[in-house]
C-alpha cells in the first residue's frame, strides 16, 4: 500500500487523508506517476503526531487545511469542560452565537475522528448493564426454560396463548397449556403442576424465562420461592438468551400440519394433544444425538445408543468395504446443555476443533 515517507516509519496514506478530511484521490493525483493498487483495508483511525500532521500537510499541498496550531485549538475547544458532552453541531452553533469561528462543523468531526473520538458525546441517560445469564444443565430437571407464544385465532386480531415449560438438558416438554389470555395466575398453576409431576425438590431446579409480564410477575416469583426454585431472566430485548424455548416454538410452527389459524380454543388444545406427545416420544432431536426427549429425560438413551451400535457393528462386519474411513458409531449423547456458555469455554472448544 502506498505510504508517505517520514523520518520514522512510513505514514499510511488513508489515515492521514482521513485526519485531514482529504480524499485519498487528491493525494494520488499529486504523485507522478499516479500510484495504483488495491484499496487499503478499513481500520480504526490512529491519532497523528504533530510532526506527522505537518508532514501530510506538506505532501498533500492542502492550503485550506487547518494548520497544526489551528488543529490543536479546535481540539482544545472540543475538550473544554463546557463542550465535552456536546455534539460538534452544538459546539459550532454555540461558538457562532458568541461571535467565534474556528472551523466548519464537519471539520470538527474530522478533528475528533483523527483522535479516535468519533463516538456519542451527548450527555444522556444510559440504562443498566445486564450480565448475560450463564446457565448449565448436566442432567434432567436441573434447568427448565419456559415461554409463551401467540397462536392466531379464528378472526383477525384474535389470539390464543400457548404456555410451554421445557427441560433444557433433555428438551422434554414437562408442561404445556393453551389459554385465552396471558396471565400470571395461569403460569403459576402450570409451573406448580409441572414441578409436582416431576417431583421437584427444593434447591434442585432453576427456571429461566424472558422478561414478559407473566414471567416477572410477583405471583410467579412467590411460587418459585415457596418451591425452592431459582429463577433467572433473559437480558432485555435479547431473544437468544432463551434459545431452547424459541427453537421448540419453531419446531411447532414449522410442522406441515400447523394451521394458519385455529378455529377455537378447543382446536388449539387438540393440536397440542397431538403435537407434544409426538415431540416428546417420536421426534429424534439433532441436539440429543438423534434420540427422543423422552428417552434422554428418563435415562433410556444409553440403551438405545447401545442397540444402535450393535446394528452398526453388524453392518460393518457384513460389508466393511462400504465404510471407508472408520468403524461406524452412533451419535454421542449430550453431556451438558448451556445457555450462554462462558467465552473461555467457547474458545477452547473452537481450538479443539
Amino acid at each position: 500500500m502506498a505510504a508517505v515517507q517520514t523520518r520514522g516509519a512510513p505514514l499510511r496514506v488513508r489515515p492521514a487523508c482521513r485526519a485531514l478530511g482529504v480524499a485519498p484521490a487528491t493525494y494520488y493525483r499529486h504523485q507522478q506517476p499516479a500510484v495504483l493498487g488495491p484499496w487499503p483495508r478499513r481500520h480504526a483511525p490512529r491519532a497523528l503526531t504533530v510532526a506527522e500532521h505537518q508532514t501530510v500537510l506538506d505532501v498533500l499541498h492542502a492550503p485550506r487545511a487547518l494548520t497544526v496550531a489551528e488543529h490543536q485549538t479546535v481540539l482544545d475547544v472540543l475538550h473544554a469542560p463546557r463542550f465535552l458532552d456536546l455534539a460538534p453541531a452544538q459546539v459550532y452553533a454555540t461558538l457562532l452565537d458568541e461571535g467565534t469561528y474556528h472551523c466548519a462543523e464537519r471539520t470538527m468531526y474530522r478533528v475528533l475522528a483523527a483522535q479516535g473520538e468519533g463516538r456519542e458525546r451527548r450527555a444522556q441517560r444510559r440504562g443498566p448493564i445486564y450480565a448475560a445469564p450463564e446457565l448449565l444443565a448436566t442432567a434432567p430437571n436441573q434447568l427448565w426454560s419456559w415461554d409463551i407464544t401467540k397462536l392466531k385465532g379464528p378472526a383477525k386480531w384474535t389470539y390464543f396463548y400457548l404456555y410451554v415449560v421445557l427441560d433444557v438438558f433433555s428438551r422434554y416438554v414437562v408442561g404445556w397449556m393453551v389459554a385465552r389470555r396471558e396471565a400470571a395466575a395461569l403460569a403459576e398453576h402450570l409451573i406448580a403442576t409441572s414441578c409436582t409431576r416431576q417431583d421437584i425438590r427444593p434447591a434442585q431446579l432453576t427456571i429461566h424465562a424472558d422478561r414478559g409480564s407473566s414471567m416477572t410477575s410477583k405471583p410467579v416469583a412467590l411460587l418459585l420461592a415457596d418451591l425452592g426454585v431459582t429463577k433467572t431472566h433473559s437480558r432485555p430485548s435479547v431473544s437468544n438468551d432463551n434459545p431452547y424455548s424459541e427453537a421448540q416454538f419453531k419446531t411447532l410452527k414449522y410442522r406441515p400440519d400447523f394451521p394458519n389459524r385455529f378455529g377455537s380454543l378447543e382446536h388449539a388444545r387438540v393440536h397440542g394433544n397431538d403435537f407434544f406427545p409426538w415431540y416428546n416420544t417420536e421426534h429424534r432431536h439433532s441436539g440429543l444425538g438423534l434420540h427422543t426427549p423422552h428417552d434422554v429425560h428418563y435415562g433410556l438413551a444409553e440403551a438405545r445408543r447401545a442397540q444402535r451400535a450393535t446394528v452398526l457393528t453388524a453392518a460393518y462386519i457384513a460389508r466393511p468395504d462400504r465404510f471407508v474411513r472408520h468403524h461406524p458409531v452412533p451419535a454421542a449423547l449430550p453431556t451438558a446443555a448451556w445457555i450462554n456458555p462462558p467465552k473461555l469455554l467457547v474458545a477452547s472448544q473452537d481450538a479443539a476443533q
